[in-house]
């Protein structure tokens, strides 16, 4: 619903703009610049997820012989002691546990397909035992907040998309990302638990947000003794060569699980196209959207002022142009991702605005259509302070990731 209303503004606001130039600045141009716009930009969307058949089709087919191989399982088994104590309501051995782990640990995978259907089986059964059948609980809050915050490890769409749009190194934001949806998360996680006055000094809790918090420092401690050159390059070996590690521990997993590596990664494959499809008409219509709003020059506006705004208070201002990708993260992932799109490819991948819509749409989730979604299915009205943590963990991140990407790409 979210995105039904912002598609249509988009095209009302440029509508608007339009007249405006057209009437006060004796623009005559505009409308016929709108109008090349949706031709130009139907054509883009559809050689983008066109392109992107390949590479979805390649990387959904490594993710299924992950998780046929059980990578999903072992994650849930690492981080099984951790969340029990963010669920205390729960107890030991409730059947929610399963489903919870098992999405978390899909969607640092970015297993999308996998990760859906755990997560509303989780928010079903935690419902069974939710006392108000219409009131979000706290566990339910707990999870859809860690869901919105978007911890990921492997944020394979977003480097699908940087090289189908010529990126050099499409996984050079693999880094930056993690580093910044870390941060979403801790942001989201600390937020909740005040509202459930959960202790984070549980030593259990502290072995694992303190080991990690401990690694996240070490990593930007060191970038940060680096020149920009050797930045660059030394996260470019690291990334290709975890990424590279993860495929053979993928492959290696399996074979030890007897599993038929190459019938897993064509079952996968198989996926990855028919999603690479579905993309196309839901691509087009936010690119045509947004080219609409890009060609009335009502972005250039929006920027503009967000740009003085920061100005007045001293901050930097390369980064403005990758803001729409920003503030429409909460609110829509398809509108999120098409801004992204735009940006790379108004100013290039490989540009410093490309690189930082990049590592915004890696920071954090959709808020508004995981709510939407997650308590929906299970007849949930009241979310309570869901939102407000959810929203927190979005701001948390994309500052993050700005951040970040000043301190990799700048």
């Amino acid at each position: 619903m979210a995105l039904n209303y912002i598609w249509i503004f988009f095209f009302l606001a440029a509508f608007v703009i339009g007249l405006v130039r057209l009437i006060f600045f004796g623009d005559t141009e505009v409308f016929s610049s709108m109008v090349t716009s949706t031709f130009d930009m139907a054509k883009t969307g559809f050689e983008i997820s066109l392109g992107l058949t390949g590479v979805l089709t390649l990387w959904m087919g490594i993710m299924r012989i992950g998780e046929k191989g059980g990578i999903v399982n072992v994650f849930s088994r690492l981080i099984g002691p951790f969340f029990n104590k963010l669920f205390p309501e729960l107890g030991r051995s409730h059947p929610a546990y399963g489903p919870i782990m098992m999405n978390i640990a899909a969607n640092m995978l970015n297993l999308d397909n996998a990760a859906t259907p755990t997560g509303l089986q989780a928010m079903k059964e935690m419902q069974k035992t939710n006392p108000d059948k219409k009131t979000a609980s706290n566990a339910q809050i707990m999870f859809l907040v860690l869901n919105t915050s978007g911890l990921t490890l492997l944020p394979i769409s977003i480097m699908v998309y940087r090289a189908q749009m010529g990126a050099v190194n499409p996984s050079d934001i693999f880094i930056p990302i993690l580093l910044a949806t870390y941060f979403s998360t801790l942001a989201g996680l600390i937020a909740v638990s005040f509202y459930q006055k959960i202790n984070l000094l549980d030593k259990v809790v502290l072995a694992y947000l303190g080991g990690l918090t401990a690694v996240i420092i070490a990593i930007i401690w060191y970038f940060s003794t680096l020149d920009q050159e050797a930045v660059t390059r030394v996260s470019s070996l690291t990334s290709n060569f975890i990424l590279f590690s993860v495929i053979i521990a993928f492959i290696l997993m399996a074979v030890f699980k007897k599993v038929n590596v190459y019938e897993a990664f064509i079952d996968g494959a198989k996926d990855g196209f028919k999603t690479a499809v579905k993309i196309i008409p839901y691509l087009v219509a936010i690119l045509v959207a947004i080219g609409v709003f890009r060609a009335s020059g009502a972005m250039e506006w929006l920027i503009t002022g967000f740009t003085w705004i920061f100005e007045q208070v001293g901050i930097n201002t390369e980064f403005t142009p990758a803001l729409p990708t920003a503030l429409m993260k909460p609110l829509s992932g398809s509108g999120a991702r098409g801004m992204m799109v735009d940006a790379m490819n108004t100013h290039g991948a490989d540009s410093f605005i490309g690189r930082v819509a990049s590592t915004v749409q890696g920071a954090t989730d959709t808020t508004f259509y995981i709510l939407a979604v997650y308590f929906g299915s299970v007849g949930i009205k009241n979310t309570r302070y869901a939102v407000v943590c959810g929203l927190i963990a979005d701001f948390t991140g994309i500052i993050a990731a700005i951040l970040m990407a000043y301190l990799f790409f700048h």
